[in-house]
């Protein structure tokens, strides 16, 4: 297939809808987004960071497409989950009709395909269907053709997988796309299945059992949270989403569910998130632990191990390379080669090009992925299982590690494409890395060098202090020789580094919030104080600094101001309870959605605030 040049405007593009106005389904294998009027605009296959079969979110519908939904163009249309699960219904309310689509990936056995099954129902009145099922595979670079199959559609491109569409109603093919245009009276209702061309469960007859097996999956999940305080839906809504991007098959879990959405409309600040990167895998455990969900932080605990080779005595190593201990980033099954390349031949949402998928950034030195590995790891010990002989000599090479970089400049985890700094960031979670390696060392009776890491934990604390706290501004700093704040600086407290009262920090707080914070909404840094962020253009609020800001007021005891905070960030979320990655300055969402980064966040603050309100002082600790 050929495609003209994408147009030079930087207007938006009609056929997009906003990021927010999207749900998510999901069988932990890959995931699909669906718009508020009944679109399946982004959806790759069979796995996660598969080629596109929908991609039109990036583009138009002629980069893949599923629509279905009513003839009603005047029909108010709205999406809610069905209570407890990742079952998606989109509702139209028209003035003669009502009608609600229904949709659902069942979670399979492993070695099964994923699907999506979508079912639509005329709840009053009379409307008027239509369907047209446009897969393009490889990210719309095939030349996809559609062909009967019985009452089915297949669609097939060279050296791609095949798929098929399964429909309880007859389907026709127009333009290599699977259509149909049927009328459904009160109560009836039409059924389609997508997935795999020799998948035999690709059938319309088995919605209902669908249906009703994947609500049972999920809330039988979900029946397993411990949490019971203030905001559960919320907290509920993040965790099923997190539980979304968890792989069943490998236990990594995905930054995000996308590739390409912006940081920045009309800019370049388009990444790919389908990948598990240590850091925000590593936080995830920690909501998952508060919540009571120990499976998927053990499961992700040995998935990480599976990634730290075998052992070697690398203190005698001169010349060593980071990457041979630990990667930034992986793919979901554990390749860390994530070669980046652009798609030129899509307009991007919003114009904003290029749209990129794999991710450079695994090749960069970023010293922070130690201590938040090793923080999950020390709670994954607390509330889950023992760490094996194995698995204490990974941490033992991990800690070396960190002991060896410290002192050296890396990226820092907003990942800057500039030149590498000395960051404040990077500095905090080498001291994460050592100090909760001695905590887990005492407390499991386990060997360790404690006389040589008690004095590099010794060592970071007081160059921190030395180095990163301007008494003249009377606040911390992002990094050596610069007067930048940061959001990441908010982790200080919640990782136990600096008092959350102290009155250093508290200076540090108020800064915080004098020059990153708007309307709740934080930003990571301001463009003009970091030269090193490397990229042209600016990008919005962070959202999980945002929530990381409430819970540092909460322990700081401004808990009224840390409720107010964190109702103004509610009010942000999609219509479902899905947050992206960052805001614009109206609250809208920028960035690759759902974003398990902000979502842990989420649960973390409201974790932590909702025992303040409560009189709870005996508060859970890492």
């Amino acid at each position: 297939m050929s495609y003209p040049d994408p147009m030079p405007d930087t207007g938006p593009i009609p056929t997009q809808r906003p990021i927010e106005a999207h749900g998510i389904i999901g069988d932990m294998r890959t995931a699909a987004l669906i718009a508020d009027d009944g679109t399946v605009d982004f959806f790759c296959w069979p796995e996660f960071d598969s080629p596109s079969v929908f991609v039109s979110l990036l583009d138009t519908p002629r980069a893949g497409a599923f629509e279905l939904a009513p003839d009603l163009p005047d029909a108010r249309h709205m999406q809610v989950y069905l209570p407890d699960t990742n079952v998606l219904l989109t509702r139209w309310l028209d003035e003669d009709a009502i009608v609600e689509l229904t949709d659902l990936m069942p979670v399979n056995d492993e070695d099964d395909l994923s699907r999506i099954v979508r079912t639509i129902k005329t709840v009053r009145g009379r409307a008027r269907i239509r369907l047209r099922c446009a897969v393009r595979h490889d990210y719309a670079r095939a030349d996809t053709r559609a062909r009967t199959d019985g009452a089915d559609v297949c669609f097939e491109a060279e050296g791609q997988p095949s798929m098929r569409l399964s429909g309880s109603t007859p389907l026709f093919i127009d333009d290599n796309a699977a259509v149909a245009d049927l009328w459904l009276e009160e109560g009836e209702t039409a059924e389609f299945v997508l997935g795999g061309a020799d998948d035999p469960f690709v059938r319309a007859d088995d919605a209902q059992n669908c249906f009703v097996r994947t609500v049972e999956y999920w809330r039988g999940w979900l029946s397993q949270s411990r949490y019971t305080g203030r905001w559960r839906e919320m907290v509920a809504r993040s965790a099923l989403a997190l539980k979304l991007l968890t792989s069943r098959r490998h236990g990594g879990i995905l930054a995000a569910a996308t590739f390409g959405l912006p940081e920045d409309l009309g800019g370049e600040r388009n990444w790919d998130y389908r990948y598990t990167w240590i850091r925000d895998a590593s936080f995830t455990i920690y909501a998952f632990m508060r919540l009571g969900f120990t499976e998927e932080a053990n499961a992700f605990m040995h998935w990480a191990a599976e990634r730290v080779p075998a052992y070697v005595d690398t203190n005698d190593n001169e010349g060593h390379d980071p990457h041979k201990i630990l990667a930034v980033m992986y793919t979901v099954d554990g390749n860390p080669d994530l070669k980046e390349e652009s798609l030129d031949h899509l307009k991007g949402y919003a114009n904003s090009r290029p749209v990129r998928i794999g991710n450079e950034a695994y090749k960069q030195v970023q010293h922070d992925i130690y201590g938040e590995l090793l923080d999950g790891v020390y709670l994954s010990n607390k509330y889950g299982a023992a760490i094996s002989h194995k698995g204490w000599r990974h941490t033992i090479q991990i800690v070396d590690q960190a002991c060896r970089d410290w002192r050296t400049p890396d990226v820092g985890i907003w990942e800057m494409r500039g030149e590498s700094q000395h960051f404040l960031h990077s500095r905090l979670m080498c001291w994460v890395a050592i100090d909760r390696a001695i905590r887990l060392a005492q407390k499991r009776s386990l060997p360790a060098p404690f006389e040589r890491w008690n004095a590099e934990r010794a060592a970071i604390h007081d160059d921190i202090w030395e180095n990163f706290y301007d008494k003249e501004a009377g606040h911390f700093v992002q990094r050596l020789g610069s007067r930048a704040l940061d959001g990441a600086m908010l982790l200080m407290p919640l990782v136990r580094f600096v008092g959350a009262t102290d009155p250093c920090w508290i200076a540090t707080l108020d800064a915080i919030r004098d020059r990153l914070v708007r309307d709740g909404m934080v930003k990571r840094y301001l463009m003009e104080e970091t030269p090193c962020d490397g990229l042209k253009g600016d990008e919005g609020a962070f959202a999980a600094c945002s929530f990381w800001y409430v819970e540092c007021l909460a322990r700081a005891g401004r808990v009224d101001e840390a409720r107010s905070e964190f109702e103004k960030l509610l009010t942000y979320a999609n219509p479902v309870g899905l947050y992206a990655e960052e805001f614009d300055r109206r609250g809208r969402h920028l960035g690759n959605t759902p974003q398990a980064l902000t979502h842990l966040a989420l649960i973390s603050a409201a974790s932590f605030l909702d025992r303040k309100l409560s009189g709870d002082e005996t508060h859970w600790q890492p």
